[in-house]
């Protein structure tokens, strides 16, 4: 996948500008695709280039003029081709995981503050997919909502890094327990 698919997929529900795109990047498609704000700011100079998006200005009295994207007929028909081309399988790459394949022959005591580090991370991203999944569905179940709601994308997607971030937490606090029972065994002997 391209940034330029996940700027497209981000501006179809609204205009936004660059800096909204920002803040909607940190909150909600950061769970899939994470970009730098001078890419994203890029990437939307060359989708307007390419006649994928299109921008106006919009003048405010108290601060500059800001200009505001909104996907095209041929930005949407890029996004259909996307949809519609087969999806390599997505991999983990986590220097994490690196240091606890070497668990055996490392300071267990650093790794375990990594792993706790990693947790709390990911309990904080818990808590704000919590949120926004909350915010999205309105007083309606997420039966309800994924039955009946208007845009169920963006809500799926969230679900998606949920889990995710579910199932870091759960790991790292799993491995952790793994490693400090290792440790009082290893003591003991």
């Amino acid at each position: 996948m391209a940034l330029r698919h996940a700027v497209l997929a981000a501006l179809l529900d609204e205009e936004l500008s660059g800096y909204q795109l920002t803040k909607a990047f940190d909150v909600g498609v950061a769970n899939f695709w994470h970009a730098q704000p001078q890419q994203l700011y890029a990437e939307l100079t060359r989708l307007e280039k390419d006649g994928l998006v299109e921008g106006r200005a919009v003048v405010q009295e108290t601060r500059p003029t800001k200009r505001l994207f909104h996907v095209t007929h041929a930005g949407l028909a890029e996004l259909e081709e996307f949809t519609a081309a087969s999806t390599k399988p997505s991999f983990i790459r986590d220097d994490l995981l690196v240091k606890v394949q070497a668990a055996d022959h490392v300071d267990t005591e650093a790794l375990i503050a990594q792993l706790t580090e990693r947790a709390a991370f990911a309990q904080a991203k818990i808590d704000l997919f919590g949120k926004l999944l909350r915010t999205m569905r309105g007083d309606r179940t997420e039966e309800e909502f994924l039955r009946h709601g208007h845009r169920i994308g963006p809500y799926l997607t969230c679900l998606r890094g949920l889990t995710f971030e579910q199932g870091n937490r759960d790991w790292c606090e799993h491995t952790i327990t793994v490693l400090r029972e290792r440790q009082q065994a290893h003591a003991r002997h």
